[in-house]
């Protein structure tokens, strides 16, 4: 990176167990920075450590731009964690777990959390865990976003896989301009 460089904030956010760490991992250059603990309550299928306050990662977009790359904590009882870590961002990426029953109360929830703490960040949502739900369809949650009164593009990704994060990355990028 040159002397002129510029940095851009982009934050993942998410309920516990969507894929935000990993798919920071995927995307990134870096080594992660990552504040994972043992689950207090147990195991939540085989996720068995939690995000306690962030992640962070950075990744290298050209010459003159490095993207910092934060990863929110999803439990409700870190929720003083969301103004500090979604202030200033440019973007975040909403995860949703496809397999969730209330996948359009988990959608709501989060859009306006990004809402309230980064009110001019452009929002993309990514739904994992979709290729384990038979009838999976992504149509009543854009419905859903949409009588919302919030235009959002929704995607299903696979956290684990760096082509389909980046590009939902890209989509951000390109919403932000």
């Amino acid at each position: 990176m040159t002397d002129k460089s510029t940095q851009a904030k982009l934050v993942l956010a998410g309920p516990v167990g969507v894929g935000k760490t990993t798919a920071i991992r995927a995307i990134t250059d870096g080594d992660l920075i990552s504040t994972e603990m043992p689950m207090s309550s147990g195991p939540i299928d085989d996720k068995h450590t939690t995000t306690v306050a962030l992640d962070f990662s950075s990744l290298v977009l050209d010459e003159e731009t490095e993207l910092l790359v934060f990863g929110l904590p999803g439990q409700a009882h870190f929720h003083f964690m969301r103004p500090i870590v979604l202030n200033g961002a440019f973007g975040v990426i909403v995860l949703l777990d496809g397999r969730s029953r209330d996948l359009a109360d988990q959608c709501r929830l989060w859009l306006e959390i990004c809402i309230e703490h980064a009110p001019n960040a452009q929002i993309v949502i990514g739904v994992t865990h979709t290729d384990l739900m038979r009838d999976f369809s992504i149509t009543p949650l854009r419905e859903h976003a949409f009588l919302a009164g919030v235009a959002v593009p929704i995607f299903t990704i696979d956290a684990r896989n760096r082509p389909e994060t980046l590009q939902l990355m890209r989509v951000l990028l390109l919403s932000a301009h």
